[in-house]
């Protein structure tokens, strides 16, 4: 690959406060000739198929870089995006193979799900110049041990949001979302993993849990507490809590960061009997048809100031030393993101579990939502 440095000028993100990110031109600097790469490849006029979760790039809104025409302007393969809501509606897609994808960037526990059904195709670390960057500790983890299939992507971790003007500061445990004071303005997730990790930690149950009666019992605890939800939701919690129309609900630590830059109302808490720890990472689907691309794609998100614009766009934590490292990083030393030790709650990754526990859990939520 060539190597030099390219200046461009761009919108990128910087610091103006604890929460809020401002906006200012600076000279950003690539590590690597992307037009260069690309021309020597032959991928110039290529297309590249990406699947990625909702609000999950800097995309160009408010002044801030478009990362995927930047790449399309640089190398002249033409980026289709598209963007899922959840891990099962990601793998429902993949599975029944009617698009066929080049980058996708699930969860955990979906990627093992998808390494045990041969549905990843190996990434050639070798081919990225910038994998470098990748922190050690994110590596080899129980999705990818061999850190083969995966590159990391964001980190997170799922709390709490609340709306003080609305209401006053709750308990901090998952109970607030089960409480009467909060009737018709609490939501809760409209995925199964996440919503039974809800039941399931104010139970003190593994989230991993193989024993059928502890998901019979979350699906009860979720059944009571639905008499006074006000809806379920994934995204839409964003207009929810932002304009007031609900109160409090769970969600990703980082997307607490993006709607506190709408509504400095909002505020956030991990509940006291821990909660869930995610990390996203970009794979290459065996359905791949630009592989190549993909890769060139990939070494371009790892570029130090491509990953400080999405990092401080989606507001989640980085894996990306440089990134983390960097003093002039919106989230530098964030408290929500990057806890000290001893404020860290407790927390527990999804795995991929028996298809029979996964069977009988989604049959429990789809009797959930008819409840």
């Amino acid at each position: 690959m060539f190597k030099k440095i390219l200046a461009l000028t761009l919108c990128v993100v910087l610091c103006l406060s604890l929460f809020g990110c401002g906006y200012e031109y600076f000279e950003l600097n690539l590590e690597q000739d992307y037009a260069a790469i690309a021309k020597e490849k032959d991928l110039v006029g290529t297309e590249l198929n990406v699947y990625n979760w909702g609000e999950y790039i800097s995309d160009g809104s408010e002044g801030c870089m478009d990362v995927n025409r930047e790449f399309e302007r640089l190398t002249g393969i033409k980026v289709n995006y598209t963007t899922f809501e959840s891990n099962e509606t990601m793998y429902s897609q993949l599975k029944n193979g009617g698009v066929s994808y080049d980058i996708i960037i699930p969860s955990d526990y979906m990627i093992a799900r998808l390494k045990s059904e041969d549905m990843l195709s190996k990434i050639d670390v070798s081919k990225l110049s910038n994998y470098k960057y990748i922190d050690e500790q994110y590596k080899g983890l129980f999705f990818d041990e061999t850190q083969e299939y995966t590159v990391p992507y964001n980190v997170g971790m799922v709390g709490i949001i609340y709306n003080s003007a609305l209401i006053s500061e709750p308990e901090h445990s998952w109970n607030a979302l089960w409480s009467e004071d909060y009737r018709n303005m609490s939501l809760n997730f409209n995925n199964p993993r996440d919503g039974f990790m809800t039941a399931q930690k104010l139970l003190g149950y593994s989230v991993n849990s193989t024993n059928l009666k502890e998901w019979d019992e979350a699906c009860e605890k979720l059944k009571q507490g639905k008499d006074v939800l006000q809806s379920y939701v994934m995204d839409e919690i964003y207009g929810k809590l932002e304009t007031g129309e609900a109160a409090i609900g769970p969600y990703y630590a980082g997307d607490y960061l993006v709607m506190y830059d709408v509504n400095e109302d909002l505020r956030f808490f991990y509940p006291e009997e821990g909660t869930n720890i995610f990390i996203d990472s970009i794979c290459v689907p065996k359905s791949v048809k630009n592989y190549e691309a993909a890769l060139v794609y990939i070494d371009f998100l790892l570029e130090p100031d491509i990953a400080l614009a999405n990092a401080e766009y989606i507001g989640y934590a980085s894996p990306h030393t440089a990134v983390v490292n960097n003093p002039d990083y919106c989230y530098y030393q964030n408290e929500i993101l990057y806890p000290k030790q001893e404020d860290m709650p407790s927390t527990e990754y999804y795995h991929d579990i028996p298809e029979s526990v996964r069977i009988h859990y989604e049959n429990l939520w789809l009797d959930l939502k008819l409840y």
